[in-house]
């Protein structure tokens, strides 16, 4: 059991977290570690194309529904805290003050590892942006400058999680993390996200392909672990180690 271990997680809209990493978000909770979520928007323009098509429909009313979902779905999650920082999606600008708001958190949290999107993403820009603002901040919340008196943040790991076209976003993962223990969690949290219900057996599908891939890479028919699901990540710094 993991002592005061903490883990940050970005999502640059509010169902972000739940596909792409609610497998590990659950897993860490349930090791001990207090996962920190903050979503910098709701996806409210451009991700609730469901919710548009319904009659008498706001912008309000979008913002609403969408954390209420990302609420519940934290919930089935077992996160510790989910923030939602409301600065607008598509597209998703980010200020000065947001930056040092995000610092803040992270410096708050001292995560043992951070969680955002791929580098690139072609078809979405927020996510992109999003990850380039968590590589600032982090650099930021390591400055012994940055508000003075305050703890600095050391060298957590920052991984980014599986984009929805890996080939378009040239993201490779070189981790692989069984879930299969909480893939009723994260099942559970998917079917909160009522605005996206396209996406809930795609992201069912891919959890049990990076499952084969989990299992052919601790040694497959060897005798390697009878992982069902799984999440793929790529790591961005490199690993300091005292034996591989």
């Amino acid at each position: 059991m993991a002592q005061n271990k903490t883990a940050f997680v970005l999502s640059a809209h509010s169902a972000d977290f739940v596909w792409r990493a609610g497998g590990a978000i659950a897993l860490h909770q349930k090791k001990g570690y207090a996962v920190t979520v903050v979503c910098l928007s709701y996806g409210e323009r451009g991700e609730s194309a469901k919710l548009w098509k319904q009659e008498g429909c706001t912008l309000e009313r979008v913002k609403t529904e969408r954390r209420k979902e990302a609420e519940a779905a934290a919930r089935a999650l077992n996160v510790h805290d989910i923030q939602f920082f409301d600065l607008g999606d598509y597209p998703l600008e980010i200020d000065r003050e947001a930056k040092f708001r995000l610092v803040d958190v992270i410096r708050k949290v001292q995560p043992a590892f951070l969680m955002s999107h791929s580098h690139y993403d072609p078809y979405n820009t927020d996510h992109s942006h999003a990850t380039r603002l968590l590589m600032e901040c982090r650099m930021i919340a390591q400055a012994w400058g940055h508000n003075p008196g305050q703890k600095v943040l050391g060298a957590p790991q920052l991984y980014l999680y599986e984009p929805h076209q890996t080939e378009q976003m040239g993201w490779k993962p070189d981790v692989f993390l069984d879930i299969t223990e909480v893939w009723d969690n994260k099942r559970a949290a998917i079917e909160c996200m009522a605005g996206q219900e396209h996406l809930w057996d795609y992201y069912t599908n891919l959890a049990q392909n990076r499952g084969n891939h989990f299992r052919r890479n601790s040694g497959g028919q060897a005798g390697g672990r009878n992982a069902r699901y799984a999440e793929g990540f790529q790591s961005v710094y490199p690993r300091t180690v005292d034996e591989l």
